[in-house]
C-alpha cells in the first residue's frame, strides 16, 4: 500500500535513521490517516528518539523543511522520547487510539 502520504513517511524515516542513532519510529495520526491526499491540511506525526533536546530540534527542523519544499507537503511534527510523550496524556492517547506506527525502517507495524 503506498500513497503520498506513506512516500512522505519513507523519506523522513530515511534522513531521520541517516542523521540520528536514536532514531526509533514514528506515529501518523489526524486527518492523512486513511491515506489520501488532504489539501491544505498538514501531515501530523509523533517522531520518537532516546534523547530529544533543542540540538536535536534544531538539527530536525531544516530536514523537515527540506521535504515539504521537495514533496509539497506540510509537516506537522512532534518530535519525542518515549517518556516524554506518555506525559503529555492528550496527544498520546490520541495518537495510541487512532495512530499508526512506522519503524525506523518506515515499515508500517501493527
Amino acid at each position: 500500500m503506498t500513497s503520498p502520504v506513506h512516500d512522505v513517511i519513507k523519506v523522513l524515516t530515511s534522513a531521520f535513521r541517516k542523521k540520528f542513532d536514536d532514531f526509533k519510529g514514528i506515529y501518523l495520526f489526524g486527518q492523512f490517516l486513511d491515506g489520501k491526499n488532504h489539501e491544505g491540511e498538514d501531515i501530523e506525526l509523533v517522531a520518537i528518539f532516546d534523547v530529544e533536546d533543542k540540538s536535536k530540534r534544531e538539527e530536525i527542523w531544516p530536514i523537515i523543511g527540506k521535504i515539504e519544499t521537495e514533496m509539497n507537503v506540510c509537516i506537522d511534527l512532534y518530535p519525542y522520547t518515549m517518556e516524554d510523550f506518555k506525559k503529555d496524556e492528550d496527544l498520546y492517547n490520541e495518537v495510541m487510539e487512532e495512530g499508526i506506527f512506522f519503524d525506523a525502517l518506515g515499515i508500517m507495524k501493527d
